[in-house]
């Protein structure tokens, strides 16, 4: 059974290319969301088994989407993988205090990608 990837990122062009990228391994099945509006019910309609996110959006932000899921009872047993452009620090370590699995700058190899989803996918086995 494929594992499902949820994408939350407003720059489509590099969502759309994330998406074949994780594709063309055959094991996932992956979903793009270009804003956060609905987010939580978007995320209960596809179940995802991870969340690649981005950390600067329009209106409500990676931070918050985070906080967000971290009050919702199917979005808490979620990894979340941050995967932006902001390399600051303090929003990493924001990040960290609300619970991701990973931290990864664009541009993000592939095989850095795949083993932080692989990593996700795991420490969620283990946890439930």
């Amino acid at each position: 059974m494929k594992k499902r990837i949820m994408i939350i990122d407003d720059e489509e062009s590099f969502a759309s290319m994330l998406k074949l990228r994780i594709e063309s391994s055959g094991d996932y099945e992956v979903s793009i969301s270009l804003e956060a509006k609905d987010i939580i019910k978007r995320i209960h309609d596809f179940r995802p088994d991870v969340i690649l996110l981005d950390l600067l959006m329009p209106g409500i932000g990676g931070l918050d989407i985070c906080d967000m899921l971290n009050h919702d009872s199917i979005g808490m047993s979620i990894p979340v993988i941050i995967v932006s452009g902001d390399d600051k620090p303090t929003d990493k370590l924001k990040a960290f205090k609300l619970g991701i699995s990973d931290y990864l700058v664009k541009p993000v190899e592939d095989e850095k990608l795949v083993k932080a989803i692989e990593k996700a996918i795991s420490l969620k086995s283990e946890q439930f």
